[in-house]
Protein backbone atom coordinates (compact mmCIF):
# COMPACT_ATOMS: atom_id res chain seq x y z
CA UNK A 1 0.00 0.00 0.00
CA UNK A 2 1.29 3.24 -1.05
CA UNK A 3 0.02 6.71 0.52
CA UNK A 4 -0.89 9.36 -1.85
CA UNK A 5 -2.34 12.69 -2.04
CA UNK A 6 -2.85 15.58 -4.03
CA UNK A 7 -0.29 18.48 -3.56
CA UNK A 8 -3.51 20.65 -3.00
CA UNK A 9 -4.84 18.72 -0.65
CA UNK A 10 -1.43 18.28 1.51
CA UNK A 11 -1.11 22.31 1.45
CA UNK A 12 -4.77 22.47 2.83
CA UNK A 13 -4.26 20.28 5.49
CA UNK A 14 -0.88 21.73 6.78
CA UNK A 15 -1.95 25.62 6.20
CA UNK A 16 -5.86 24.91 6.66
CA UNK A 17 -5.16 26.47 9.82
CA UNK A 18 -2.27 28.58 9.34
CA UNK A 19 -0.12 29.97 12.74
CA UNK A 20 -0.02 33.20 12.69
CA UNK A 21 3.46 34.29 11.34
CA UNK A 22 3.99 31.08 9.05
CA UNK A 23 4.34 32.24 5.28
CA UNK A 24 3.95 30.23 2.30
CA UNK A 25 3.11 30.19 -1.34
CA UNK A 26 2.33 27.82 -3.93
CA UNK A 27 3.21 27.66 -7.72
CA UNK A 28 2.25 24.69 -10.56
CA UNK A 29 0.03 22.06 -10.30
CA UNK A 30 -1.57 21.51 -6.92
CA UNK A 31 -3.39 18.61 -8.51
CA UNK A 32 0.16 16.70 -8.97
CA UNK A 33 0.26 13.64 -6.40
CA UNK A 34 2.21 13.01 -4.09
CA UNK A 35 2.72 9.56 -2.87
CA UNK A 36 6.34 10.19 -1.22
CA UNK A 37 8.49 12.76 0.98
CA UNK A 38 11.72 13.07 1.08
CA UNK A 39 15.38 15.04 1.85
CA UNK A 40 17.59 12.75 -0.54
CA UNK A 41 17.72 13.29 -4.13
CA UNK A 42 19.02 9.62 -4.24
CA UNK A 43 15.43 8.40 -2.83
CA UNK A 44 13.63 10.33 -5.30
CA UNK A 45 10.86 8.48 -7.52
CA UNK A 46 7.92 9.17 -9.36
CA UNK A 47 5.56 11.10 -7.42
CA UNK A 48 7.69 12.54 -4.37
CA UNK A 49 7.70 15.45 -2.69
CA UNK A 50 11.24 16.45 -2.57
CA UNK A 51 12.34 18.77 0.22
CA UNK A 52 15.10 21.46 -0.14
CA UNK A 53 16.72 21.85 3.07
CA UNK A 54 19.76 23.98 3.50
CA UNK A 55 22.25 22.33 5.84
CA UNK A 56 25.84 23.59 7.41
CA UNK A 57 27.49 22.05 4.15
CA UNK A 58 25.15 21.49 1.32
CA UNK A 59 21.82 22.88 -0.01
CA UNK A 60 19.28 21.05 -0.58
CA UNK A 61 17.96 23.51 -3.66
CA UNK A 62 21.15 22.51 -5.61
CA UNK A 63 19.87 19.30 -5.64
CA UNK A 64 16.52 20.08 -7.02
CA UNK A 65 16.74 19.32 -10.63
CA UNK A 66 18.67 16.29 -9.95
CA UNK A 67 15.12 15.30 -8.23
CA UNK A 68 13.00 16.68 -10.64
CA UNK A 69 14.83 14.63 -13.29
CA UNK A 70 14.32 11.13 -11.20
CA UNK A 71 10.37 11.99 -11.14
CA UNK A 72 9.80 14.45 -8.23
CA UNK A 73 6.00 15.80 -8.51
CA UNK A 74 6.89 18.69 -6.70
CA UNK A 75 9.27 21.09 -4.50
CA UNK A 76 9.18 22.85 -1.40
CA UNK A 77 11.69 25.47 -1.37
CA UNK A 78 12.62 28.44 1.17
CA UNK A 79 13.01 30.21 -2.21
CA UNK A 80 11.58 30.03 -5.92
CA UNK A 81 13.25 28.03 -8.59
CA UNK A 82 13.14 28.64 -12.17
CA UNK A 83 11.96 24.40 -12.62
CA UNK A 84 8.92 23.91 -14.54
CA UNK A 85 7.22 22.13 -11.53
CA UNK A 86 5.00 22.49 -8.97
CA UNK A 87 6.87 24.31 -5.83
CA UNK A 88 5.93 25.30 -2.31
CA UNK A 89 7.40 27.93 -0.80
CA UNK A 90 7.82 28.29 2.82
CA UNK A 91 10.24 30.24 5.68
CA UNK A 92 11.21 26.59 7.12
CA UNK A 93 11.25 23.75 5.01
CA UNK A 94 12.98 21.49 8.09
CA UNK A 95 9.61 22.34 10.08
CA UNK A 96 7.06 21.81 7.28
CA UNK A 97 8.85 18.83 5.84
CA UNK A 98 7.56 16.87 8.76
CA UNK A 99 4.34 18.49 8.92
CA UNK A 100 3.97 17.40 4.98
CA UNK A 101 5.26 13.92 5.64
CA UNK A 102 2.55 13.60 8.98
CA UNK A 103 -0.43 14.86 6.26
CA UNK A 104 1.00 12.57 3.60
CA UNK A 105 0.77 9.59 6.20
CA UNK A 106 -2.54 10.84 7.70
CA UNK A 107 -0.42 11.53 10.92
CA UNK A 108 0.34 7.97 12.13
CA UNK A 109 1.17 9.08 15.58
CA UNK A 110 -2.69 9.74 16.27
CA UNK A 111 -3.02 6.08 15.57
CA UNK A 112 -0.32 4.57 17.89
CA UNK A 113 0.86 4.39 21.54
CA UNK A 114 3.86 7.07 21.11
CA UNK A 115 6.52 7.21 23.91
CA UNK A 116 9.56 9.71 23.37
CA UNK A 117 12.65 9.20 25.46
CA UNK A 118 15.37 11.96 25.80
CA UNK A 119 18.51 12.46 28.00
CA UNK A 120 22.18 12.06 27.72
CA UNK A 121 22.58 8.38 28.58
CA UNK A 122 20.35 5.37 28.65
CA UNK A 123 18.10 6.16 26.17
CA UNK A 124 18.66 2.80 24.01
CA UNK A 125 18.54 0.34 27.44
CA UNK A 126 15.01 2.46 28.46
CA UNK A 127 13.36 2.21 25.14
CA UNK A 128 13.96 -1.32 25.26
CA UNK A 129 12.34 -1.88 28.36
CA UNK A 130 9.56 0.08 27.71
CA UNK A 131 9.03 -2.31 24.87
CA UNK A 132 9.38 -5.05 26.64
CA UNK A 133 6.78 -3.88 29.00
CA UNK A 134 4.11 -3.14 26.30
CA UNK A 135 4.54 -6.29 24.75
CA UNK A 136 3.64 -7.96 27.90
CA UNK A 137 0.57 -6.61 28.14
CA UNK A 138 0.41 -7.77 24.61
CA UNK A 139 0.64 -4.51 22.78
CA UNK A 140 2.09 -5.02 19.19
CA UNK A 141 5.20 -2.35 19.57
CA UNK A 142 7.73 -1.07 17.44
CA UNK A 143 11.27 0.67 18.73
CA UNK A 144 13.05 3.14 17.43
CA UNK A 145 16.39 4.54 18.41
CA UNK A 146 20.09 3.89 18.02
CA UNK A 147 19.93 -0.19 17.71
CA UNK A 148 17.45 0.53 14.60
CA UNK A 149 18.64 2.51 11.85
CA UNK A 150 21.19 4.80 10.90
CA UNK A 151 20.31 8.03 12.57
CA UNK A 152 18.74 7.19 16.43
CA UNK A 153 15.75 9.86 15.61
CA UNK A 154 15.19 9.57 11.57
CA UNK A 155 14.56 12.61 9.33
CA UNK A 156 11.34 13.88 9.85
CA UNK A 157 9.86 12.37 6.52
CA UNK A 158 11.65 8.95 7.53
CA UNK A 159 9.97 8.57 10.68
CA UNK A 160 6.43 9.76 9.79
CA UNK A 161 6.61 6.92 6.83
CA UNK A 162 8.04 4.32 9.64
CA UNK A 163 5.22 5.59 11.97
CA UNK A 164 3.00 4.75 8.93
CA UNK A 165 4.45 1.73 7.87
CA UNK A 166 4.32 0.21 11.83
CA UNK A 167 0.66 0.70 12.35
CA UNK A 168 -0.19 -0.74 8.38
CA UNK A 169 1.69 -3.86 9.71
CA UNK A 170 -0.34 -4.17 12.69
CA UNK A 171 1.75 -2.13 15.33
CA UNK A 172 0.08 -0.07 18.28
CA UNK A 173 2.83 1.08 20.05
CA UNK A 174 5.98 3.20 18.97
CA UNK A 175 8.55 3.74 21.60
CA UNK A 176 11.64 6.26 20.55
CA UNK A 177 14.70 8.03 21.41
CA UNK A 178 14.42 11.08 20.66
CA UNK A 179 17.91 13.16 20.51
CA UNK A 180 18.31 16.72 21.21
CA UNK A 181 19.66 17.38 17.33
CA UNK A 182 16.47 15.39 16.62
CA UNK A 183 14.80 18.29 18.17
CA UNK A 184 16.80 21.37 17.20
CA UNK A 185 16.40 19.77 13.38
CA UNK A 186 12.62 19.31 13.31
CA UNK A 187 12.75 15.75 13.19
CA UNK A 188 9.68 15.05 15.43
CA UNK A 189 7.36 18.11 13.92
CA UNK A 190 4.06 16.38 12.95
CA UNK A 191 4.48 13.74 15.89
CA UNK A 192 2.07 13.43 18.72
CA UNK A 193 3.51 11.85 21.86
CA UNK A 194 1.49 10.02 24.65
CA UNK A 195 4.26 10.75 26.80
CA UNK A 196 7.73 11.70 26.96
CA UNK A 197 10.46 10.53 29.15
CA UNK A 198 14.00 12.66 30.52
CA UNK A 199 16.44 10.66 32.03
CA UNK A 200 19.10 13.12 32.53
CA UNK A 201 21.89 15.52 31.48
CA UNK A 202 25.50 15.81 31.51
CA UNK A 203 27.88 17.49 28.60
CA UNK A 204 27.69 16.09 24.93
CA UNK A 205 26.98 17.72 21.75
CA UNK A 206 28.22 20.76 22.43
CA UNK A 207 30.01 21.36 18.90
CA UNK A 208 26.70 21.29 17.83
CA UNK A 209 24.98 22.86 20.60
CA UNK A 210 27.54 25.19 21.84
CA UNK A 211 26.24 25.82 25.25
CA UNK A 212 25.24 23.43 28.15
CA UNK A 213 21.96 25.83 28.20
CA UNK A 214 20.83 25.78 24.61
CA UNK A 215 21.92 21.94 24.69
CA UNK A 216 19.04 21.51 27.96
CA UNK A 217 17.07 23.85 25.57
CA UNK A 218 16.79 21.26 23.08
CA UNK A 219 16.15 18.29 25.55
CA UNK A 220 13.53 20.49 27.13
CA UNK A 221 11.21 21.66 23.66
CA UNK A 222 10.56 18.33 24.22
CA UNK A 223 8.26 18.19 26.88
CA UNK A 224 5.69 20.94 25.63
CA UNK A 225 2.01 20.85 24.62
CA UNK A 226 2.91 21.06 20.69
CA UNK A 227 4.12 17.33 21.17
CA UNK A 228 3.39 15.71 23.98
CA UNK A 229 0.83 16.57 27.17
CA UNK A 230 2.53 14.05 29.82
CA UNK A 231 5.95 13.80 31.02
CA UNK A 232 7.86 11.48 32.62
CA UNK A 233 10.95 12.86 34.43
CA UNK A 234 13.59 11.93 37.00
CA UNK A 235 14.14 14.35 39.57
CA UNK A 236 17.19 12.99 40.86
CA UNK A 237 18.83 14.49 37.97
CA UNK A 238 19.31 18.35 38.71
CA UNK A 239 18.05 19.17 34.92
CA UNK A 240 15.22 16.81 35.72
CA UNK A 241 14.15 19.27 38.79
CA UNK A 242 14.71 22.50 36.36
CA UNK A 243 12.32 20.34 33.40
CA UNK A 244 9.63 20.28 36.61
CA UNK A 245 10.37 23.89 37.43
CA UNK A 246 9.61 24.60 33.87
CA UNK A 247 7.16 22.82 32.18
CA UNK A 248 3.80 23.83 31.97
CA UNK A 249 2.41 20.06 30.85
CA UNK A 250 1.56 17.03 33.59
CA UNK A 251 4.31 15.75 34.72
CA UNK A 252 5.06 12.58 36.72
CA UNK A 253 8.73 12.20 38.39
CA UNK A 254 10.59 9.40 39.50
CA UNK A 255 13.49 8.58 41.58
CA UNK A 256 15.44 6.56 43.51
CA UNK A 257 13.63 6.48 46.37
CA UNK A 258 10.51 5.02 44.98
CA UNK A 259 12.07 1.68 45.25
CA UNK A 260 13.92 -0.09 48.34
CA UNK A 261 16.09 -3.42 48.49
CA UNK A 262 17.97 -2.72 45.87
CA UNK A 263 20.48 -5.24 44.60
CA UNK A 264 22.90 -5.22 40.90
CA UNK A 265 25.50 -7.45 39.96
CA UNK A 266 27.10 -7.46 36.39
CA UNK A 267 24.38 -9.27 34.85
CA UNK A 268 21.14 -7.74 36.45
CA UNK A 269 19.66 -5.62 38.72
CA UNK A 270 16.79 -5.93 41.31
CA UNK A 271 14.84 -3.89 43.64
CA UNK A 272 11.33 -3.52 45.26
CA UNK A 273 8.74 -1.16 43.65
CA UNK A 274 4.95 -0.85 44.17
CA UNK A 275 4.72 -3.77 46.54
CA UNK A 276 6.11 -6.06 43.87
CA UNK A 277 10.04 -7.42 43.31
CA UNK A 278 11.72 -6.48 39.74
CA UNK A 279 14.04 -8.23 38.46
CA UNK A 280 16.01 -6.69 35.20
CA UNK A 281 19.06 -9.20 33.04
CA UNK A 282 20.78 -5.39 32.85
CA UNK A 283 23.56 -4.72 34.95
CA UNK A 284 24.42 -2.13 36.60
CA UNK A 285 23.07 0.28 39.53
CA UNK A 286 22.50 3.07 36.49
CA UNK A 287 20.47 1.04 34.88
CA UNK A 288 17.84 1.01 37.64
CA UNK A 289 16.65 4.23 37.00
CA UNK A 290 16.38 3.23 33.27
CA UNK A 291 13.61 0.30 34.42
CA UNK A 292 12.38 2.70 37.01
CA UNK A 293 12.06 5.28 34.43
CA UNK A 294 10.29 2.49 32.02
CA UNK A 295 7.84 1.69 34.71
CA UNK A 296 6.92 4.89 35.69
CA UNK A 297 6.15 5.69 31.97
CA UNK A 298 4.09 2.68 31.43
CA UNK A 299 2.00 3.07 34.94
CA UNK A 300 0.98 6.63 33.81
CA UNK A 301 -0.06 4.94 30.85
CA UNK A 302 -2.22 2.90 32.10
CA UNK A 303 0.01 -0.54 32.12
CA UNK A 304 -1.13 -2.94 35.60
CA UNK A 305 2.22 -3.35 37.94
CA UNK A 306 1.73 -7.00 37.17
CA UNK A 307 2.89 -6.51 33.29
CA UNK A 308 5.07 -3.96 33.89
CA UNK A 309 7.09 -6.43 36.50
CA UNK A 310 6.52 -9.41 34.30
CA UNK A 311 7.80 -7.35 30.81
CA UNK A 312 11.02 -6.30 32.74
CA UNK A 313 11.40 -9.51 34.09
CA UNK A 314 11.33 -10.83 30.05
CA UNK A 315 13.51 -7.99 28.93
CA UNK A 316 16.87 -9.64 27.18
CA UNK A 317 20.08 -7.34 27.57
CA UNK A 318 20.53 -4.49 24.98
CA UNK A 319 23.55 -5.03 22.69
CA UNK A 320 26.28 -2.97 23.67
CA UNK A 321 25.10 -1.57 26.90
CA UNK A 322 26.64 -2.95 29.86
CA UNK A 323 26.67 -5.91 27.89
CA UNK A 324 28.91 -9.00 29.66
CA UNK A 325 30.15 -10.91 26.94
CA UNK A 326 29.70 -14.59 27.53
CA UNK A 327 33.64 -16.50 27.73
CA UNK A 328 35.33 -19.29 29.35
CA UNK A 329 37.78 -16.78 31.82
CA UNK A 330 38.66 -16.35 35.23
CA UNK A 331 37.94 -12.67 34.54
CA UNK A 332 34.53 -10.36 33.25
CA UNK A 333 34.38 -8.42 29.79
CA UNK A 334 31.73 -5.72 29.63
CA UNK A 335 31.23 -3.74 26.11
CA UNK A 336 29.48 -0.59 26.85
CA UNK A 337 28.27 2.41 24.16
CA UNK A 338 29.62 4.63 26.98
CA UNK A 339 31.01 8.06 25.28
CA UNK A 340 30.95 10.59 27.46
CA UNK A 341 32.29 11.55 30.51
CA UNK A 342 29.58 11.32 32.60
CA UNK A 343 28.13 7.46 30.59
CA UNK A 344 31.74 6.76 31.63
CA UNK A 345 31.85 7.63 34.86
CA UNK A 346 28.35 5.62 35.32
CA UNK A 347 29.78 2.23 34.09
CA UNK A 348 33.56 2.50 36.20
CA UNK A 349 31.26 3.39 39.31
CA UNK A 350 28.70 0.81 38.54
CA UNK A 351 31.45 -1.71 38.22
CA UNK A 352 33.09 -0.92 41.04
CA UNK A 353 30.05 -1.50 43.30
CA UNK A 354 29.98 -5.24 42.05
CA UNK A 355 33.23 -6.81 41.78
CA UNK A 356 35.18 -8.44 44.98
CA UNK A 357 37.58 -6.21 46.84
CA UNK A 358 41.38 -6.29 45.47
CA UNK A 359 39.99 -7.21 42.31
CA UNK A 360 40.56 -4.67 39.23
CA UNK A 361 38.51 -2.74 36.07
CA UNK A 362 41.11 -2.82 33.39
CA UNK A 363 39.56 -0.03 31.02
CA UNK A 364 39.94 0.40 26.73
CA UNK A 365 38.57 3.18 25.61
CA UNK A 366 39.18 6.20 22.89
CA UNK A 367 37.04 9.03 21.25
CA UNK A 368 35.40 9.46 17.99
CA UNK A 369 37.15 11.78 15.65
CA UNK A 370 35.48 14.80 14.27
CA UNK A 371 33.07 15.27 17.08
CA UNK A 372 32.96 17.20 20.35
CA UNK A 373 36.60 17.44 21.05
CA UNK A 374 36.03 19.20 24.26
CA UNK A 375 35.14 16.60 26.42
CA UNK A 376 38.43 14.37 25.25
CA UNK A 377 40.27 15.51 28.30
CA UNK A 378 37.59 15.16 30.86
CA UNK A 379 37.14 11.34 29.42
CA UNK A 380 40.76 10.75 30.60
CA UNK A 381 40.44 12.21 33.83
CA UNK A 382 37.10 10.18 34.86
CA UNK A 383 39.04 7.18 32.94
CA UNK A 384 42.02 7.54 34.97
CA UNK A 385 40.50 8.10 38.65
CA UNK A 386 37.78 5.43 38.04
CA UNK A 387 40.08 2.70 36.84
CA UNK A 388 43.23 0.44 38.12
CA UNK A 389 44.66 0.14 34.20
CA UNK A 390 43.85 2.23 31.40
CA UNK A 391 44.62 1.72 27.80
CA UNK A 392 43.76 4.48 25.75
CA UNK A 393 43.06 3.03 22.04
CA UNK A 394 41.03 4.37 18.65
CA UNK A 395 37.65 4.70 18.40
CA UNK A 396 36.40 5.92 14.80
CA UNK A 397 38.52 8.32 14.29
CA UNK A 398 37.22 9.23 10.98
CA UNK A 399 38.88 12.62 9.23
CA UNK A 400 41.26 12.53 12.16
CA UNK A 401 44.60 10.95 13.09
CA UNK A 402 44.48 8.54 15.91
CA UNK A 403 47.11 10.07 17.74
CA UNK A 404 46.12 13.40 17.91
CA UNK A 405 42.78 12.23 20.00
CA UNK A 406 45.13 9.72 22.17
CA UNK A 407 46.82 12.78 23.17
CA UNK A 408 43.85 14.43 24.03
CA UNK A 409 42.88 12.53 25.87
CA UNK A 410 45.48 11.97 27.89
CA UNK A 411 46.09 15.45 28.50
CA UNK A 412 43.31 15.35 30.69
CA UNK A 413 45.00 12.73 33.14
CA UNK A 414 46.52 14.79 35.88
CA UNK A 415 49.40 13.13 37.68
CA UNK A 416 48.13 14.16 41.22
CA UNK A 417 44.52 12.58 39.90
CA UNK A 418 46.01 9.60 38.37
CA UNK A 419 45.24 6.51 40.29
CA UNK A 420 45.32 3.67 37.02
CA UNK A 421 48.46 3.19 35.00
CA UNK A 422 47.83 4.95 31.77
CA UNK A 423 49.05 3.66 28.33
CA UNK A 424 48.48 4.17 24.16
CA UNK A 425 47.75 1.29 21.62
CA UNK A 426 45.58 2.75 19.15
CA UNK A 427 45.18 -0.61 16.92
CA UNK A 428 42.29 -1.39 18.99
CA UNK A 429 42.30 -5.02 18.35
CA UNK A 430 45.54 -5.27 19.87
CA UNK A 431 44.44 -3.04 23.16
CA UNK A 432 41.63 -5.34 23.87
CA UNK A 433 44.24 -8.17 23.73
CA UNK A 434 46.30 -6.48 25.75
CA UNK A 435 43.79 -5.78 28.30
CA UNK A 436 42.79 -9.53 28.49
CA UNK A 437 46.09 -10.68 28.33
CA UNK A 438 46.53 -8.61 31.93
CA UNK A 439 43.52 -9.50 33.53
CA UNK A 440 43.33 -11.69 36.40
CA UNK A 441 40.76 -14.05 37.92
CA UNK A 442 38.33 -11.47 39.19
CA UNK A 443 38.93 -8.36 37.49
CA UNK A 444 36.66 -6.94 34.96
CA UNK A 445 37.73 -5.30 31.56
CA UNK A 446 35.42 -2.72 30.04
CA UNK A 447 35.48 -1.78 26.58
CA UNK A 448 34.06 1.72 26.33
CA UNK A 449 32.75 3.70 23.70
CA UNK A 450 31.67 1.48 20.51
CA UNK A 451 29.45 -0.40 22.07
CA UNK A 452 27.02 -2.39 19.44
CA UNK A 453 28.82 -0.65 16.50
CA UNK A 454 29.70 -3.39 14.18
CA UNK A 455 32.38 -0.97 11.93
CA UNK A 456 35.27 1.40 12.57
CA UNK A 457 35.47 4.41 10.83
CA UNK A 458 38.94 5.10 9.39
CA UNK A 459 39.85 8.45 7.66
CA UNK A 460 37.18 7.00 4.15
CA UNK A 461 37.47 3.27 4.98
CA UNK A 462 34.49 1.44 7.18
CA UNK A 463 36.37 -1.69 7.86
CA UNK A 464 34.50 -4.60 10.39
CA UNK A 465 34.77 -4.16 14.02
CA UNK A 466 32.87 -5.61 16.55
CA UNK A 467 33.84 -5.48 20.37
CA UNK A 468 31.68 -8.59 21.55
CA UNK A 469 32.89 -10.91 18.59
CA UNK A 470 36.93 -9.91 19.07
CA UNK A 471 36.63 -10.50 22.43
CA UNK A 472 35.37 -13.88 21.39
CA UNK A 473 37.90 -14.66 18.86
CA UNK A 474 40.41 -13.56 21.15
CA UNK A 475 39.53 -15.67 24.35
CA UNK A 476 39.86 -18.64 21.77
CA UNK A 477 43.41 -17.49 20.91
CA UNK A 478 44.68 -16.94 24.46
CA UNK A 479 43.30 -20.13 25.39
Amino acid sequence: MVASQTLGALISSVYGHQLPGVQHSAFGDLSAMIRDVTNDSKKVSHGSLFCCLIGSQTDGHDFAQEAVDAGAAALLVQRKLPLNVAQVVVDDARRAMGEFAAALYEHPSRNLRVVGITGTNGKTSTAHLLGAIFRQQGVKTRVLGTLSGARTTPESCDLQKEMWQAHMDGAQAVVMEVTSHAMSLHRVVGTEFDAAVFLNLSPEHLDFHKTQEQYFAAKASLFHSEFTNLGIINRDDVYGRLLLDATNIETVSFGLDDVSEIEVSVSHHAFLWRGQKVRVNLGGKFNVLNSLAAATAAASLGVGVADIVSGLAVATSVAGRFESVAIDAPFDVIVDYAHTPDALNRVLDATREVIAQGSRIILVFGCGGDRDKMKRPMMGMVAAQGSDCVIVTSDNPRSEDPLDIAQQIIAGVGDLERKAVVSVELDRRTAIELAMMTARRGDVVIIAGKGHETTQTIGDRIVPFNDVLVVQELIGELS
